[in-house]
């Protein structure tokens, strides 16, 4: 186990490039906002500064201190090299893509979590639950889906549902989402470039109509809802529940329905490491569970009584 010797906790984030953030919207500065006021010493590292050297997971990290002003929301410290079981926490906060380096980042951070550092979410959650592909292991509470490389298998699909939503199991922003209906001429041509002709494995779902009422970001703090959601409701002209792609936020409480999905799902992210999610409910629907550098939370806790990254820095000192 990692031995603090001072009184002061330490925090360590792996992240994309925080001077290229948006800080009246990003995450990640809200968790470190958060941290920052529980008394965490904070330090930033990128994925590439990662290694493991004789056994020891290592890093090139900076100190950094965090403000929340959108014009000057950062300053740095000192860079040095870091073991990193000095560290109390680690964030992996890394966007994607999720390619081959994203993994072997997840190899070094499980060599940190090995000696006793906490690092959230587990890095083999992160290998293991793909963003997409994780809700299919609660069919109770999702919608018709189907994951395949397959045109044929799509082009059943769609004949049985009708209108259909193709996304790659990759993506990430509303980038690269398609609404297809059965009939449409571009049908066989986006099945085509989707899969690159059945050699790249897709997600399609039925379509949701209450799509248009707003695409939901509920967070999930160590498997607990916060009560609050954040509906990103579709600019006109667009189907796609994303704030990247022009949507607006709405804040709003939780629905029935809303709780019964994160109850049914809650303890089974927990058992598998994922201590923060964010999902996405459309209508009654579970679409998607965001574990890599789910956002939203700066929406909710300013429009809000409700701070998420606070609750979650609350829940993981009752851990400890």
């Amino acid at each position: 186990m990692r031995i603090n010797e001072s009184n002061i906790m330490k925090l360590a984030v792996v992240m994309d490039p925080i001077e290229r953030i948006k800080p009246e919207k990003d995450g990640t500065l809200d968790l470190l906002l958060s941290a920052q006021s529980f008394g965490y010493e904070l330090t930033r590292f990128h994925t590439e500064q990662l290694r493991i050297n004789d056994g020891k997971p290592l890093g090139i990290g900076r100190s950094i201190t965090v403000n929340d002003d959108r014009d000057s929301w950062f300053t740095y410290g000192r860079e040095n090299e870091h073991c990193l079981n000095d560290f109390d926490v680690i964030l992996m906060r890394k966007d994607p893509p999720f390619d081959m380096e994203y993994i072997y980042s997840t190899y070094i951070l499980d060599l940190a979590k090995m000696n006793g550092t906490k690092v959230i979410n587990e890095p083999s959650a992160i290998r293991n639950l793909n963003e997409k592909v994780s809700i299919t292991m609660f069919p109770s509470v999702t919608p018709p889906t189907l994951v395949t490389s397959n045109q044929n298998d799509l082009r059943d699909f769609i004949n049985l549902q009708n209108k259909i939503v193709v996304k790659p199991l990759d993506g990430m922003g509303g980038r690269s989402i398609f609404i297809v209906e059965k009939g449409d001429q571009n049908t066989n041509t986006i099945f085509e470039e989707m899969t690159r002709n059945d050699k790249k494995t897709i997600m399609a779902q039925k379509y949701i109509p209450e799509i248009k009422d707003g695409d939901k970001r509920i967070h999930l703090v160590f498997g607990h809802h916060v009560g609050m959601a954040l509906a990103r409701v579709p600019s006109e002209g667009d189907h796609r529940g994303n704030l990247v792609m022009g949507a607006t936020g709405e804040v709003r409480p939780l629905t029935e329905r809303d709780q019964e999905i994160c109850d049914a799902i809650g303890n089974t992210l927990l058992k598998a490491g994922v201590y923060f999610a964010g999902i996405d409910v459309i209508g009654d629907y579970l679409s998607e569970i965001n574990i890599t550098s789910p956002t939203g939370m700066r929406e909710i806790s300013k429009n809000s009584e409700v701070n998420v990254s606070d609750r979650f820095f609350e829940a993981l000192h009752k851990l400890n």
